[in-house]
């Protein structure tokens, strides 16, 4: 038998869990894993409909189906979503860094605004007039 390193491609998981109902059907197999007919019970369409979700996610390995004598169950793969997490930490990073400058850059805004100009008082954001 050979080693396979399995590459989980985000855009297959974002196709995955773009459908409501599949994100929901992930959200029950959080607890564990459970039959296709628990799952099933759970929503308000058709079987057919939850197994054509459930063929969508396990073709992006996002749930794994085992056979327990003529009852098929499904538990959820979490490492798709790991590699959806690792792809989007380099944007979470830059995101991160981005928001801290702009934090800086109104709090020092803030600070200049509200100094004290040559003997006045600090400024004010308006002037009344009488």
């Amino acid at each position: 038998m050979r080693n396979r390193s399995v590459t989980y491609l985000p855009e297959a998981t974002f196709r995955a869990l773009a459908d409501p109902t599949r994100l929901a059907v992930l959200e029950r197999l959080r607890s564990g894993p459970q039959a296709a007919g628990q799952i099933a019970g759970a929503f308000p369409i058709s079987r057919p409909a939850i197994s054509k979700h459930l063929r969508q996610l396990q073709k992006a390995r996002l749930v794994v189906p085992s056979r327990s004598g003529r009852h098929r169950f499904y538990r959820l793969n979490v490492e798709p979503l790991e590699a959806v997490d690792t792809w989007l930490n380099r944007y979470r990073m830059s995101w991160t860094k981005n928001l801290d400058h702009l934090k800086s850059f109104v709090e020092q805004e803030h600070t200049r605004e509200m100094a004290p100009v040559a003997g006045k008082g600090p400024k004010k954001a308006f002037s009344q007039h009488k």
